[in-house]
């Protein structure tokens, strides 16, 4: 919802969460606790919280925050599971999307996760521009390497590939995985891909090739980064994916009327 300019009642938002609730997800990132001037879709974040039913549910609520005060925030509420960070491989998107350069982001990791363990709360850093960047930065496989070693020694246990732009290809994605999860296979290493609908299925394909078992994704593929190049390409629609899952005849234990109905509702809430 954060690249989308009409505020989304909070009514609206809470029902939608709701909805989504109740397919079953591992996750559900619901809100982010970030300064309203840079995301004014989602200054209600707390609000929507306390109109979520968390009664008979075991999907776990992650928070995006993008600095330690954020981080501060999020840990108010003991119903949040997971704080997830933006932290870019890509200096001039860092910059864009925090306000921080590297330097400064680890050290912003470092204290969310210090805030993590007093709280009861898990870090998740999402490694943005993955898979490249429009900036013309330094990118190769061993730079992501170098910062997701940094970020492990640090304590970050759950690390999201983050595509952020659609440069992603299957060749990538292979390499990146697999190299990743050989270097660290203690670490929760899950994608977040953004893809034009023709890629879409060669994308999942790869990731599943190479041992992936967690994907992010958005219903109808709405959303993207605001920070980002104008050219972004749309998040990875949860509707393909559980369609590809489906044709490889993969099993999921997602609640497929309810499924149905949050996708129905979402009409509303992007309309």
């Amino acid at each position: 919802m954060q690249g989308i300019k009409k505020f989304i009642p909070t009514q609206v938002k809470a029902k939608y969460l709701n909805l989504l609730l109740k397919v079953g997800f591992d996750r559900l990132d619901f809100g982010s606790f970030v300064s309203p001037k840079a995301i004014p879709q989602l200054q209600d974040t707390a609000e929507v919280l306390s109109l979520l039913d968390l009664s008979q549910i075991e999907t776990k609520l992650l928070a995006i925050i993008a600095n330690v005060r954020g981080a501060a925030e999020a840990c108010k509420h003991p119903e949040i599971t997971f704080l997830g960070f933006p932290f870019s491989v890509s200096e001039t998107f860092q910059l864009r999307n925090t306000n921080a350069d590297i330097t400064a982001s680890i050290e912003r990791v470092k204290e969310i996760v210090a805030l993590c363990a007093q709280h009861n709360k898990l870090p998740l850093v999402y490694l943005s521009m993955a898979f490249g960047n429009p900036y013309g930065d330094r990118w190769s496989p061993e730079i992501v390497s170098h910062y997701t070693e940094i970020l492990v020694n640090m304590g970050i246990q759950h690390l999201m590939l983050a595509d952020t732009i659609g440069v992603s290809n299957p060749a990538n994605i292979r390499l990146l995985y697999t190299s990743l999860k050989n270097s660290f296979p203690a670490i929760d290493l899950g994608v977040h891909l953004h893809s034009t609908p023709y890629s879409i299925q060669e994308k999942i394909a790869a990731a599943l090739q190479s041992g992936c078992q967690r994907f992010d994704t958005a219903l109808g593929g709405y959303g993207g980064c605001p920070m980002a190049s104008d050219e972004l390409t749309g998040n990875m629609a949860t509707e393909a994916l559980l369609a590809f899952l489906k044709e490889e005849k993969i099993q999921t234990l997602l609640h497929e009327d309810a499924f149905r109905r949050a996708q129905e509702y979402s009409n509303t809430v992007f309309s």
